[in-house]
């Protein structure tokens, strides 16, 4: 344990690294995510296709992949964006595509009666979408989209494949120096494991006050 609290303020600094990276990753992607599910129940032929096509190239690329093709590719196109946010840009891209269909899951759940109604009160897609289908949709799937969060989390330690010192890679070069992976590397996993849990309560107990009432 000498090695694990010996070298503990890099440790801290990776945790620091990964929670803030993991936060603006989980804003924009459920941001991004909640367009593209408008764009897939569209009445618009070309934007529910180009919602398609993204949802399904995301969902079947490896993460890791991107991450290559944005750091060490876009700089040569004459893209160039500091290293923690094209890595923070890769996973919003990347776990919008799993938020999407999380969300579009709960709009599955909205009886197709209240999407009538609402266009018989004369109300546009955009008001029927933001104002009665979506809040719904999301109230349903609160559990579901804690569990890509908890995804998006773990998938942070991929960025110490692109040189970012999170968690995972502040770990790796500590024991490097100490030599002592057993401590180290169950110090980092019980962080992880904490992270999630912490993801999990928060979500369940968000799930309980929302919960649709019927």
């Amino acid at each position: 344990m000498q090695a694990l609290l010996g070298d503990l303020g890099p440790l801290l600094q990776g945790l620091l690294t990964t929670l803030w990276m993991a936060v603006l990753s989980a804003v924009g992607a459920l941001a991004l995510g909640v367009i593209v599910t408008a764009m897939r129940v569209s009445p618009i032929p070309v934007l529910r296709g180009v919602a398609f096509a993204y949802v399904q190239l995301f969902l079947n690329v490896p993460l890791l992949a991107l991450l290559v093709l944005f750091v060490f590719a876009l700089p040569d196109a004459g893209l160039l964006m500091p290293l923690p946010m094209t890595a923070v840009v890769v996973l919003v891209i990347y776990e919008a595509a799993y938020v999407a269909e999380a969300v579009r899951s709960g709009v599955n759940t909205v009886a197709l009666g209240q999407a009538e109604a609402a266009r018989a009160l004369g109300l546009t897609f955009r008001q029927t979408l933001g104002s009665v289908i979506l809040p719904q949709a999301l109230r349903a799937v609160v559990q579901p989209v804690g569990n890509v969060m908890i995804a998006l989390v773990m998938n942070t330690s991929l960025f110490a494949a692109v040189g970012i010192v999170e968690l995972t890679a502040a770990a790796n070069k500590t024991n490097l120096i100490h030599a002592q992976p057993i401590p180290i590397f169950v110090g980092a996993g019980l962080t992880y494991m904490v992270l999630a849990l912490l993801i999990g309560l928060g979500t369940g107990w968000l799930e309980r006050r929302v919960a649709i009432v019927r």
